[in-house]
This record gives C-alpha cells, sequence and structure tokens, in this order.
C-alpha cells in the first residue's frame, strides 16, 4: 500500500505523484501483482492509471482494514508512507488532505494484522517518533527522520524508491532487493545528496525490526535491527508461489534459497555465543552453499 499525502504545493505533488509511480511500477517488475497493490493519492484524477482512491483519513483507515481482513496468515504487508509529516504537541503525524493520521493511529491500524509480516516506511520529514509508537515484534518501522525535531524536507522518499526502480541496491546480487538493502542504499544515497549539495544533513533514516522501539541508523542484523528486514523482499511470495505450478524444479530451488537465508540469520545472531573460529567456518560454508543455490536459480531461470 503506498499512501502519497498533502503535498502543499504543485512542485511536491508532482514529485510525491513521481515516487509514488516510481515504486509501483518497480513492485510491479519485480512480480507483484497489480490486484495486491492499493495507492491513495491526494488527487485520484491526476494519478487515475495507479490511485484507487483519496488519501484521506477515511480512506486510508477503509483500506488498511480492508487489507487486514484479505491477507493470508503468512503474507507480507508493506506500507509506504510518502509527504510531509509534522508534530503537534507531543504527537508526529502524517500529514493528509483534511484530518491527519497520528503515529498511534497507525500503530492501531497495522495491529489488525496479527500473524503477518509488516513493514511501514514513513518517508516523511518528523518521522522518526513513529517508531517509538509502532515498533512491534515481527514488524518492520523505517523512517526518514531520526526524531521528530527533523522537521525540514527529506529526500529519503526518492533514495528509498530508487532502490526497487534502478540498479546498484541488491548488494547480495541474488536478483532480489530486501528492505534492509533498500534501507541502506537510500542511507547511503541520502547522505551523498548533502554532501554533494554541501549542506548540513538534517534527515538521519532510522528502522527498527526487534520490537524495541528504539530503532538503528545503521543496522546489524547479528547484533539487534536488521534481521527480519533482511529477509523481507517485494518478489519473494508473489513470484515463487506463482513459479511453484508451471516450475516445481525451480520453486525447490526458491525453497531451498529461503531455508539457507533463515540459516544465516540464525547463525548470525548465535555468533557472540560461539567461537569466532567456529562461527566463521559455519558461516564460510552456508554462503558458499547460498551461493551455489542462487547460480542454480538462476541458470534455471534462463532456460526456456
Amino acid at each position: 500500500m503506498v499512501i502519497s499525502g498533502l503535498s502543499g504545493g504543485a512542485e511536491y505533488a508532482e514529485r510525491f505523484r513521481g515516487w509514488a509511480a516510481q515504486l509501483i511500477d518497480a513492485v510491479q517488475r519485480s512480480g507483484v501483482p497489480a490486484a495486491n497493490i492499493a495507492y491513495l493519492s491526494e488527487d485520484p484524477r491526476k494519478d487515475a492509471a495507479y490511485a484507487v482512491g483519496p488519501s484521506t483519513k477515511e480512506e486510508v483507515e477503509r483500506v488498511l482494514g480492508d487489507l487486514a481482513q484479505q491477507a493470508a496468515p503468512d503474507d507480507a504487508v508493506l506500507v509506504v508512507l510518502i509527504g510531509h509529516g509534522s508534530v503537534q504537541g507531543e504527537e508526529s503525524r502524517f500529514n493528509l488532505p483534511g484530518p491527519d493520521l497520528t503515529a498511534r493511529d497507525f500503530a492501531r491500524l497495522l495491529d489488525r494484522f496479527t500473524t503477518q509480516r509488516v513493514a511501514l516506511v514513513n518517508a516523511a520529514s518528523a518521522s522518526g517518533d513513529f517508531i517509538a509508537a509502532v515498533s512491534r515484534k515481527n514488524r518492520i518501522v523505517v523512517t526518514a527522520t531520526r526524531s521528530g525535531g527533523e522537521k525540514n524536507e527529506t529526500v529519503f522518499g526518492q533514495y528509498f524508491v530508487q532502490a526497487f526502480a534502478a540498479e546498484g541496491a541488491d548488494v547480495d546480487k541474488d536478483g532480489r532487493v530486501s528492505l534492509l538493502e533498500a534501507f541502506e542504499y537510500a542511507r547511503r544515497e541520502v547522505a551523498r545528496f548533502y554532501q554533494t549539495a554541501h549542506r548540513i544533513q538534517t534527515e538521519h533514516a532510522m528502522l527498527d525490526d526487534n520490537g524495541d522501539g528504539q530503532g538503528s541508523r545503521e543496522p546489524d542484523p547479528a547484533a539487534g535491527d536488521g534481521a527480519l528486514a533482511r529477509r523481507f523482499v517485494l518478489s519473494g511470495g508473489a513470484a515463487d508461489r506463482r513459479v511453484a505450478s508451471d516450475d516445481p524444479a525451480l520453486a525447490a530451488l526458491y525453497a531451498g534459497r529461503r531455508q539457507l537465508e533463515e540459516q544465516v540469520v540464525v547463525l548470525r545472531a548465535r555468533k557472540d555465543s560461539m567461537k569466532a573460529e567456529v562461527y566463521e567456518q559455519a558461516l564460510e560454508q552456508l554462503l558458499v552453499q547460498l551461493a551455489t543455490k542462487n547460480q542454480e536459480i538462476r541458470e534455471k531461470e534462463k532456460r526456456p
């Protein structure tokens, strides 16, 4: 689900529409069917090719409620907020046409997804305080800023979208961009943007996925945040299920890759309790197996 909020002007409106369209196109290319994508726009008439309705508080609540009822128990649900944010009193909020939605509102809405893996990406200004309110077990929260005090306009959304729409974010070269890879790519490009422009960086993205409500600037899956985001991909579920009936051998390779990825995550989580040489040997064996599996998948995908 992509929500483009209140723009505040024609320049921002065009920019936000462009980011939303790029993200939706990229997600569809990765194998997610159009029927599984909901886009709410500030002006649906100008987004007729993509939008299913206006990004009002009432419509956001309705669509998220419908998605919670329709989602299968093991589905991955991604909600991306593109626009402006603000803080009123002690409440951070995402600005919408009409009444805004606060961080606590989004926490309430996402709590309806009781068995799914859920990720909320708030690419707006003043978004950092969303982490404390929205953080839960089995949930990923990404914000463009580290606090509600970073109120200047953000460029994080541009580079987060670029991670899926362009090349360069797929660091492990498995043909998919994980949420962790997208976060790291966007974080690096944001820093590069400010350095190139000779400007003081006024936004510092954060990621939380271990449920402690703290967030990390540089997630480390082996020590804290990042393990869940590393496994959250936009192509795996839909694409893998689609090939299962057409090519059982390829489906088996995908399943084997997922198992190896899970083993790597578990091993990295145990690093501190293992002897260094034992850990390094076990990790090397798993990474070799994973590289071999990815090569088998690439060769199989190329065959007619």
